[in-house]
């Protein structure tokens, strides 16, 4: 029996769809390989989580690695300082690569890495005692100058060792602070005064609110290019669960792939998770064909998932985020308007604001127009109105 292809929660084997936003990407790495330049302002995904976002960077990636550019790839996280991050893989990446520079270009590549570390207050071995020393970390400004510097080096000599340059890519860039948004994008800024002497391109991922986090953090953050991800259409939701069967020598019948991009609704994560629990319980082998009693025997399992992150999601929220929830799932439908939301809480509009932004933080909850908000997991209001019965 070949082994499941589906991964659930992963970077899936096979990425499918995404054609458009795949050509931005590539249209960055064209830039810096033929140009010798910045391949442009920063290009930002958004989206709820299992969209696909870090699905697509990852694709990114390796069409950039075959294309001769030399990676970093910062996974952001509010438990660590951002930019250290962005230090310690750009400097991993090029000693991977045989890229660091050579001599005094050298010194000052590793002194650029070592004094950034140590301006945004990462504690590692060779910095600790000198972090005990300061009472305060530098202000966002110190930073700018010396990650400018960095990223310019580094990109430089990938390019003249024969590479086509440095990809930059940041996932989950909301976690990042502002003061690190802004020293990013000051850094990206200052870099595009100087295009042709930096043959580097930074894209980054982060949920829905990642484009109003970073103009807050610089006016001129709006300049960076935002794509939002939706769901998947049918055509790319059905090449997610055919692809992957198909290189493990499995088909699929028409009726059991309608059942589960009907079942999905395009949410890429259910369609991987829903495909993982057919093939689990119908155990192919190489030749054989998924129809629509697997994609039964499968749903129990894959609905018994999609529960259990209903429940997390329900039991991570604040009595008064439950109660915004609460309201909302009354509704009944997909698109829900703010002052429904306000009247079901028996609140005026305007103080429902900060729930609202939370869960837009957490990605429960998405704007989808002016006033008007969705859940972002299928099923979820469905979830929380039983918890009215229960």
């Amino acid at each position: 029996m070949p082994d499941n292809p589906y991964t659930p929660g992963q970077v899936p084997r096979i990425l499918a769809g995404r054609t458009a936003e795949m050509r931005r990407i590539e249209d960055r790495l064209a830039r810096v390989q033929s140009f010798g330049e910045l391949g442009g302002p920063l290009l930002v995904f958004h989206a709820p989580r299992g969209i696909g976002k870090t699905s697509l960077l990852r694709a990114g990636q390796r069409r950039a690695i075959e294309s001769g550019f030399v990676t970093a790839w910062v996974a952001c996280s509010r438990q660590q300082p951002v930019l250290a991050e962005i230090a310690h893989k750009v400097g991993r990446a090029l000693e991977q690569a045989d890229a660091v520079p050579a001599g005094a270009a050298g010194h000052r590549w590793r002194g650029q890495l070592e004094r950034l570390t140590v301006e945004v207050g990462l504690p590692g071995a060779k910095v600790q005692a000198e972090l005990s020393r300061r009472e305060t970390t530098a202000p966002p400004y110190a930073a700018i100058g010396v990650l400018e510097g960095l990223l310019h080096d580094a990109a430089t000599a990938v390019r003249e060792r024969g590479g086509a340059g440095l990809l930059l890519l940041l996932d989950e860039l909301h976690t990042a602070s502002a003061d690190e948004m802004s020293v990013l994008l000051n850094t990206l800024q200052n870099l595009d005064g100087e295009r042709t002497e930096n043959p580097l391109a930074a894209v980054a991922a982060g949920l829905p609110v990642t484009p109003e986090a970073l103009t807050r953090a610089a006016t001129f953050g709006e300049r960076s290019t935002f794509v939002p991800l939706d769901v998947l259409n049918e055509a790319d939701a059905r090449a997610v669960l055919t692809a992957p069967a198909e290189a493990a020598g499995v088909s699929w019948t028409d009726g059991a792939l309608t059942a589960i991009v009907t079942e999905a609704r395009g949410y890429p994560y259910l369609l991987q998770l829903i495909g993982s629990s057919t093939w689990d319980a119908a155990r192919p082998a190489a030749g054989d064909r998924l129809g629509l009693p697997d994609v039964r025997r499968g749903l129990p399992a894959a609905r018994e998932q999609l529960t259990a992150m209903h429940r997390a999601r329900w039991g991570a929220a604040t009595p008064t985020e439950q109660s915004f929830l609460a309201a909302m799932a009354a509704a009944g439908t997909d698109n829900v308007t703010r002052a429904a939301i306000a009247a079901g809480m028996g609140r005026d509009s305007r103080s429902i604001s900060a729930p609202r932004e939370r869960l837009i933080e957490k990605g429960v909850i998405e704007p989808v127009g002016h006033g008007l908000v969705r859940f972002t997991l299928p099923g979820f209001g469905a979830f929380v109105r039983s918890l009215d019965g229960a």
